[in-house]
């Protein structure tokens, strides 16, 4: 990636911070100089990741957190303001897939695992970052959707309407807090190369290659691409872009 970015001064947060685009999300941050607090429920991944971004000269702070849990969440805010006094950006990527399967097939069980991580787990999240940034004056917020928030598909209706749901919460939070100095918005990824997605390919192929159709250029986005877009939305760049629902996906919601 060419882009660059100068967050030397600022704290990030970001959750899912183990793999895929959190993880491509919080070596972006480092690299443009933002102390960094990493955050999954992977306690050896975590350790991994703040050990491999401290060798690369940043500060990073790495805490377990299951986002599906109020107190926790409540506990890895407090942490990263302990740790560097503030919070100035924050990305909510943790997410995960629930079972493919027809409306009339999912199970309840299901449903709340994924609304639990996916919708809960933003909303918690955005409460306990917006309450520290209320206080501050400022901060930025980006939250990780999905092309599956923009339209409908077949048999991942609980991921999709996760997703539906985090653009609403992305929307309303804007609204209330664009006059305080704080903005909130959203990416939408398209097909990412991301272990999630390699499990997809694997499993579920025809679906896989029904998606892949639906993605003009041809490809899957890197993690990369999406981070680029997470840094543009919590930079001046962006300072009067709010609740946006930015797609990043190929063309897939051009369809």
């Amino acid at each position: 990636m060419n882009v660059s970015f100068d967050f030397a001064g600022k704290v990030a947060l970001v959750t899912g911070a183990c793999s895929g685009m959190g993880l491509a999300t919080a070596r972006a941050f480092a690299k443009a100089g933002a102390k960094v607090v990493v955050a999954d429920i992977d306690e050896a991944g975590l350790k991994s990741l703040a050990d491999e971004l401290e060798a690369a000269g940043a500060k990073a702070l790495p805490v377990v957190c299951d986002v599906a849990d109020d107190a926790q969440v409540a506990a890895m805010v407090d942490k990263a303001v302990e740790a560097f006094g503030a919070l100035d950006m924050a990305y909510n990527n943790a997410g995960v897939q629930p079972v493919p399967a027809e409306m009339a097939d999912q199970q309840l069980d299901d449903y709340e695992r994924v609304m639990g991580i996916n919708l809960q787990g933003v909303w918690s999240c955005m409460r306990h970052q917006l309450a520290q940034m209320r206080k501050q004056g400022s901060g930025a917020i980006v939250n990780c959707s999905s092309v599956g928030g923009l339209v409908g598909g077949k048999s991942l209706g609980i991921y999709y309407g996760s997703k539906h749901g985090v653009l609403g919460l992305t929307k309303s939070a804007a609204m209330d807090y664009a006059s305080q100095g704080i903005r909130v918005n959203a990416v939408c990824p398209g097909t990412i190369d991301t272990p999630m997605v390699s499990k997809m390919m694997e499993e579920q192929k025809e679906a896989m290659d029904d998606l892949m159709k639906l993605q003009a250029i041809g490809r899957l986005g890197k993690a990369e691409e999406i981070a680029e877009a997470v840094l543009w939305l919590c930079s001046d760049g962006a300072s009067f872009v709010h609740g946006v629902g930015l797609p990043v996906d190929g063309c897939f919601s051009c369809n």
